[in-house]
């Protein structure tokens, strides 16, 4: 499998002088390349092919008196940025037929110059990694590297990103073996929540670290000493990489906070068990900020990434589950609940239930029960599975829930016996 192992890199001032001139240089070439197909869609003629838009706004035009400044940079940037924008164009193509499932993909679109953000890539014949660790790069030179770990084999590919905040980072794509775990027997089932990040079937809880909250009173004086300098001025600037900093610093809090509570995840368990939240509905409403602070997309994605790493299994349960209205206990639905309700008494067999606690429960018994009936097991009870379940697996049947309000057996949180 393919990874990416970042890096920060302190470029001299030449270099940062070189590099900007490259990020211009590959922006142009990109929007040149682009213009050319969409010239060529107006006019009705054939797409044009990758090697004849590399030989025309990269080596032909580097002959003309525009745009001979090209040759002052390496050409390998150059023309990655084409490979972007075929992948771009594959990816809107791609997303129209319904292979690409998610979110709509449009058209590519002109870079432009005003982007806090700028990334260029390099393939094996643009960079070298040297034996005193500094990183080479062509018609760049040796650039400062800060090694937080070593590579586990030698890079593909590696793209300097110059982000919002001013910082140089290098990311390097690995291609490394699967490092499965030992299995264990432990399986959990998780409910997500705000008022506790998230609630473990097992009983242990995580508590929300609100990073956005906390750094807030800093943002709001970083964001209103911005908002008072003259727009144009060098001293506006400097006041919008210090908000970016500060913003930069809650997003990097948050990842490594994220990564530290996944991995332990993962490792302690053979078997993770979640809900599919509507994070895109949610994030419109009141609680707008609050769910954003608490990246539940980026923690759902990176446990199912490790996951395929370690060999373990990630279930997702539909999002039209009733976890909350479910007793634990006996499988009787109890109905909907406001969220100021955080525990009750199941009518049925009377026993008292946290509301997060029970959910947890619940998503874990559904999870298992999709993992037992998945596609490919086996079709008679005590036959061994022949096979691993897929890393990633979605669903959950909802039964009878609606019709009876109890729920059918190995469908609502209780595997079929």
């Amino acid at each position: 499998m393919h990874l990416r192992y970042s890096y920060r890199v302190y470029p001299t001032a030449g270099q940062r002088a070189s590099l900007a001139r490259t990020f211009g240089c590959a922006r142009v070439v990109y929007n040149d390349a682009l213009a050319v197909r969409k010239e060529a869609r107006k006019g009705g003629l054939p797409y044009p092919k990758s090697a004849d838009l590399q030989k025309l706004v990269i080596t032909e035009a580097k002959k003309t008196a525009e745009r001979a400044w090209l040759a002052s940079v390496g050409v390998d940037p150059l023309i990655q940025s084409l490979r972007d924008l075929d992948t771009a164009y594959r990816n809107f193509f791609d997303s129209v037929s319904g292979k690409r499932k998610g979110r709509p993909v449009g058209l590519p679109q002109f870079k432009s110059k005003r982007d806090t953000r700028q990334s260029l890539r390099f393939t094996r014949n643009g960079f070298r990694v040297r034996g005193n660790g500094k990183l080479n790069l062509a018609k760049i030179g040796d650039v400062r590297v800060k090694w937080s770990r070593a590579l586990p084999a030698d890079p593909s590919s590696v793209t300097i990103v110059l982000d919002s905040a001013g910082r140089y980072h290098a990311s390097f794509v690995v291609d490394v073996e699967s490092d499965v775990l030992p299995e264990v027997d432990a399986e959990v089932g998780i409910d997500l929540g705000l008022t506790t990040y998230a609630v473990l079937s097992g009983g242990s809880v995580i508590d929300n670290p609100r990073f956005l909250c906390k750094a807030e009173k800093k943002l709001k004086a970083a964001q209103r000493e911005l908002s008072r300098k003259a727009k144009g001025s060098k001293n506006r600037a400097k006041a919008r990489i210090k908000v970016a900093r500060a913003h930069a610093k809650v997003a990097d809090t948050r990842m490594d906070w994220l990564h530290k509570q996944t991995t332990r995840i993962i490792r302690e368990t053979q078997a993770v068990y979640l809900e599919d939240l509507n994070v895109r509905g949610l994030g419109r409403g009141r609680l707008a900020k609050s769910v954003h602070d608490a990246g539940w997309s980026t923690f759902r994605r990176l446990l199912e990434e490790k996951a395929v790493r370690y060999g373990r299994n990630i279930g997702i349960v539909h999002r039209a589950f009733p976890s909350s209205q479910l007793c634990s206990e006996c499988g009787h639905r109890d109905g909907p609940k406001p969220l100021t309700v955080r525990a009750w008494a199941c009518s049925a067999c009377g026993v008292l239930h946290d509301r997060d606690l029970n959910a947890a429960r619940n998503i874990l018994a559904a999870g298992q029960a999709d993992r037992l009936n998945a596609p490919g097991g086996p079709v008679r009870p005590g036959v061994a599975i022949p096979r691993q379940a897929r890393p990633v697996e979605r669903g959950t049947h909802l039964g009878d829930l609606r019709t009876t309000g109890v729920r059918a057996a190995g469908t609502g949180g209780v595997p079929a016996r």
